[in-house]
C-alpha cells in the first residue's frame, strides 16, 4: 500500500476524481438529453432549481458565445497542463483540487469535441438553472468554478500550488 502523500496516492486521487467527475457530468447530460425538451424547464425544488436543457457554444456561463474553437483548444491545453501538474505536485489537497478541475474540463471538452454540430465546435449540454436570470450551467461548470475559486482563497491565503501548507507551530 503506498504511503499517505506519495505520488502514486496522490496521482490515484486526482486521477479516480476527475473520471468521476467526468463519469457524473456525462452520465447527467446523457440523462437530460432524454429526459428534457430545450427550453422547457423542470421544476427540481419549487422554482430554487429547475432543469432546462440548453445548448451552450460558449464558456462558462455562457461566455463568449460562438467562439466554441478557441475553447476547444483552451480545454485540451488545460487538460494536458493539469496531468503534467500532477506529476509535480507534492500536497493531496492541491491533487484532489486537480482531480475535480481535470474532470470539469474533460466534462465540456467532450461535449465540444463530440456533440453537434461538429467535431471541436460541438455545443455544451447545460441544463441547471437557478433564480435571479443566473446563465444555465452544469456539473463540470461548477466543478470548474468551484476549483478555481478555491484556488484563488487558498493563493491569497499563503498556500503555494501544489506545496504542502506548512503546519503551524
Amino acid at each position: 500500500m503506498p504511503a499517505r502523500n506519495s505520488l502514486t496516492t496522490r496521482q490515484l486521487l486526482f486521477i479516480g476524481i476527475g473520471l468521476g467527475i467526468l463519469a457524473v457530468d456525462q452520465f447527467l447530460k446523457e440523462f437530460f438529453l432524454q429526459t428534457l425538451k430545450p427550453g422547457q424547464p423542470i421544476d427540481f425544488l419549487g422554482s430554487i432549481i429547475r432543469f432546462t436543457l440548453v445548448f451552450n457554444d460558449g464558456a462558462a456561463f455562457s461566455l463568449g458565445s460562438g467562439q466554441t474553437w478557441i475553447f476547444t483548444v483552451i480545454s485540451s491545453l488545460a487538460a494536458v497542463a493539469l496531468v503534467g501538474y500532477s506529476l509535480r505536485s507534492k500536497s493531496i489537497s492541491w491533487s484532489i483540487m486537480g482531480g475535480f478541475l481535470l474532470g470539469g474540463i474533460l466534462g465540456n471538452l467532450i461535449d465540444r469535441l463530440f456533440r453537434p454540430p461538429s467535431f471541436g465546435v460541438g455545443h455544451v449540454i447545460d441544463y441547471i438553472q437557478i433564480p435571479f436570470n443566473f446563465p444555465i450551467f452544469n456539473i463540470a461548470d461548477m466543478a470548474i468554478v468551484t476549483i478555481c475559486s478555491l484556488s484563488v482563497i487558498r493563493i491569497m491565503l499563503g498556500h503555494e500550488i501544489g506545496k504542502e501548507t506548512p503546519k503551524k507551530s
